[in-house]
């Protein structure tokens, strides 16, 4: 099944009530993403836009929330304490797990470099990754949780939605290619895939932080994926990549970027997949501050 983006006309004052009419449900399900909430390295306040973000997805009342990384804000060298490390996370399920939690809403993250990074030297930070959510695992129907919170699989309503560890710069490990060649056996029409890193440059100054392997672009595209969910760009962009369809996320935390072409940032912004059961999934975003109108992507550049 292919996606559609949704024109929103902004000057016709489509708010929040518009989104309502979207299919949820036992029509379907819906799906707020979220990114890059983190803020300066160490910090363990979260800004107005993270707050009012939840805020606004505990409305709308979504099936799961995804985040595409960047929770916590760490990867600095000298590296942070454990205890630094661990009083981020309390603040991040204060301001955001907690929260969807207690309206009954599932939060299934996959690892950003600055909370689970692969990289040398911030192994104690991905551990604490590990232990921070394996201690919170979402209850959902998994289909491959041997290396949860970092590869793992789960189905909701038409859709299974695959987790990549891809915090690096480069290809992903060989273990997690061979697990894309089964992990969507049995999938239902919808097939969604999300990591931090993207597969391809979006923004300014990060066109050299990607995943960039066509090997797996090939894998993705021989197992029938539909969408491919990143971080770490700091742009919302909805784009196509030869047989399936990207989501750039803007980011609710700190250092908006500007998209390749573009003349200046965008809005920080949450993005909402509404999943027919027949596998149809439908693309709308809502831009900050307030995350009540969606962004109007004939404002975007029409490609990168």
């Amino acid at each position: 099944m292919g996606w559609t983006v949704i024109l929103r006309n902004t000057a016709l004052g489509v708010l929040l009530w518009a989104l309502a009419s979207l299919p949820t449900g036992a029509e379907g399900i819906r799906i707020a993403v979220i990114s890059d909430l983190n803020g300066s390295y160490g910090s363990t306040e979260y800004s107005r836009h993270v707050h009012k973000a939840v805020e606004t997805i505990v409305a709308l009342s979504p099936d799961i929330v995804l985040s595409t990384g960047d929770m916590v804000a760490g990867q600095r060298r000298p590296a942070l304490s454990d205890q630094e490390v661990r009083a981020m996370w309390r603040a991040f399920h204060e301001a955001v797990t907690e929260p969807l939690a207690r309206a009954g809403i599932p939060l299934a993250a996959t690892p950003g470099n600055h909370d689970g990074s692969g990289y040398s030297g911030f192994e104690a930070e991905r551990r604490i990754y590990e232990d921070e959510w394996k201690a919170r695992r979402p209850e959902l129907d998994f289909t491959a949780a041997e290396t949860y919170p970092f590869f793992y699989a789960f189905d909701i309503g038409a859709a299974r939605i695959v987790s990549i560890d891809a915090t690096r710069v480069g290809r992903i490990d060989a273990d997690q290619m061979l697990a894309l060649e089964t992990v969507f056996d049995g999938a239902g029409p919808a097939r969604i895939v999300f990591s931090h890193m993207p597969l391809w440059p979006f923004t300014v100054e990060r066109e050299t932080e990607i995943i960039g392997d066509p090997a797996l672009e090939r894998l993705l595209e021989r197992n029938g994926v539909d969408l491919y969910l990143s971080g770490h760009h700091h742009a919302y962009y909805p784009g196509q990549i030869e047989a399936f369809s990207v989501v750039s996320q803007a980011e609710l935390g700190g250092g908006p970027k500007r998209l390749i072409g573009a003349e200046k940032t965008g809005p920080k912004s949450i993005t909402l997949l509404d999943i027919k059961p027949n596998g149809q999934i439908r693309v709308s975003t809502l831009r900050g501050p307030d995350f009540l109108i969606p962004v109007d992507v004939r404002m975007l550049p029409e490609q990168l």
